[in-house]
């Protein structure tokens, strides 16, 4: 090891020196834990690093990860230089920050925390994410981004990435999760959510169910911000699917821009960085689309991703509609570069088909929404086949109503725990699936679980790693180095 990479493993161990609620079992939430203050003072003493560049902010319950991707590779597509700030990683740490879709060299990371730890001291009690947020800011500045797509790490309202005054704040599908931190009820989940709207700046949502929507509209309005709705202002209809990928195409309401409530009303992402070389003035929300009869809408364009499952349409469709927002605002970006930067997007464990025979898929669903999507997703590319589940999940998670949607379709269940300390153990997940005719075997690792799922011996039909992102990215990794030592 290089003394580059001694440093770099130093420096994780001082980052994870604090506390990461990431790790907590059992996270309550108190206005001491969660606040934005520490993060104000730290930014403050780095002189705002993230005020020197525009900023998407993306917040939301499942989606938001993928819905970022597509954002910052369209972006890219159209020749902007994107920083991506994303949590957790799969592999290395490294890969939280990106730019241009790149992750922070490590001896770039090793620069920028030896220049923080004296900022820090004097601050005391931060958290690894208030830490890790602020090495984003400041890497971000210094390798002079065009515009920075921010994900929240947890809820919205006083996540540490909540410091920014976003271009532009959109979020993705809410639903139950996290409710020991956020709250009991979709409502209280919405309103945190919605702690990213910023006065007088645009917000996207995706579709959301009645009382969240209810509750955007109200934050929406409240803080003078224009709302634009997936499947309201902006219609996404999948056209055709396969295991390469998706076609879909869009259609986009033809209406006027609402006015913007004049009182605390703010400058646009075209007048505070006038004179750069990618913001020009303000353009039509339907530049590029043709007119399409006398039903209110307009034609967009035909898109590919190489995403899979119907909610990935839905995370397409609201990076479109924020694309489109940023036109408005006076951003460059061209038809051809949302089709390219959409085909081109890259984002593992998302309903990934790591192998064809037999079929082995790894998927980030962690609640019972998302694991309702991805069963949907299962009937939809393998309808019939029997399913064995290699499964492990936090232990704070709704594990009962993960089991519900999903092992109703699966006829072998291997549970399994990765090696974060808030894995489930075993004995709670047998417990759980009890009461479902699937086989059911134990593995105590990730490795062992894949092993037994692949045994030629087993009658093949297909292989779905979930619960967690922990246990895909796993699974992905294990299987990975079976095909890098020739195994299969």
């Amino acid at each position: 090891m290089d003394n580059i990479e001694k440093e770099y493993q130093s420096n994780l161990d001082y980052l994870y020196s604090f506390v990461d609620y990431s790790l907590t079992r059992n996270l309550k939430y108190s206005p001491e834990k969660f606040n934005l203050d520490r993060m104000q003072s730290l930014v403050e003493l780095m002189g705002n690093p993230h005020k020197d560049y525009p900023v998407i902010h993306v917040a939301g319950t499942k989606g938001k990860g993928s819905t970022s991707a597509m954002i910052a590779s369209i972006l890219m597509a159209a020749d902007y230089r994107t920083g991506f700030y994303l949590s957790p990683h799969l592999v290395d740490f490294a890969e939280r920050i990106q730019v241009n879709s790149l992750p922070i060299p490590h001896g770039a990371l090793n620069q920028l925390v030896e220049h923080i730890k004296p900022l820090v001291e004097k601050i005391g009690k931060l958290t690894t994410f208030e830490i890790t947020t602020a090495l984003a800011f400041e890497a971000f500045r210094k390798q002079q981004v065009d515009v920075a797509v921010v994900e929240v790490g947890l809820g919205g309202r006083v996540d540490s990435t909540n410091v920014v005054d976003p271009v532009l704040a959109v979020i993705t599908s809410l639903s139950m999760d996290h409710m020991n931190v956020l709250g009991d009820t979709l409502e209280k989940i919405a309103a945190e959510k919605a702690g990213i709207i910023k006065t007088g700046k645009p917000v996207v949502s995706e579709p959301q169910q009645a009382n969240a929507l209810a509750v955007l509209e109200t934050m929406a309005v409240g803080q003078g911000s224009v709302l634009t709705l997936v499947g309201r202002d902006l219609e996404a209809r999948l056209v055709k699917h396969t295991l390469d990928g998706q076609w879909f195409e869009v259609k986009v309401r033809a209406i006027p821009p609402t006015p913007l409530r004049e009182e605390g009303r703010q400058a646009t992402s075209a007048q505070m960085f006038e004179g750069e070389r990618k913001v020009s003035s303000p353009q039509p929300l339907e530049e590029g689309l043709k007119d399409y009869s006398s039903s209110g809408y307009s034609v967009g364009m035909d898109y590919f991703i190489p995403l899979l499952g119907k909610h990935q349409v839905d995370n397409a469709a609201t990076a479109i509609s924020a694309i489109l927002q940023l036109r408005r605002l006076g951003f460059e970006i061209s038809d051809k570069a949302i089709q390219e930067g959409l085909a081109n997007v890259v984002w593992p464990c998302r309903f990934e088909v790591l192998q064809r025979d037999p079929p082995l898929v790894v998927d980030s669903a962690h609640n019972r929404d998302s694991a309702r999507k991805l069963r949907q997703a299962m009937e939809d590319y393998f309808p019939g086949k029997p399913v064995t589940l290699i499964f492990g999940a936090s232990e704070d998670k709704d594990i009962s109503g993960m089991f519900a949607e999903l092992l109703p379709a699966c006829s072998r269940l291997i549970v399994t725990k990765s090696t974060h300390p808030r894995a489930a153990d075993l004995d709670s997940l047998i417990k759980s699936a009890s009461p479902y005719p699937c086989a059911l075997i134990s593995a105590e690792t990730i490795e062992l679980a894949l092993d037994f799922s692949l045994d030629p011996g087993e009658a093949q039909g297909v292989i779905l790693a979930a619960g967690s992102l922990f246990v895909a990215s796993a699974v992905r990794t294990a299987w990975m180095s079976r095909m890098k030592n020739g195994n299969s």
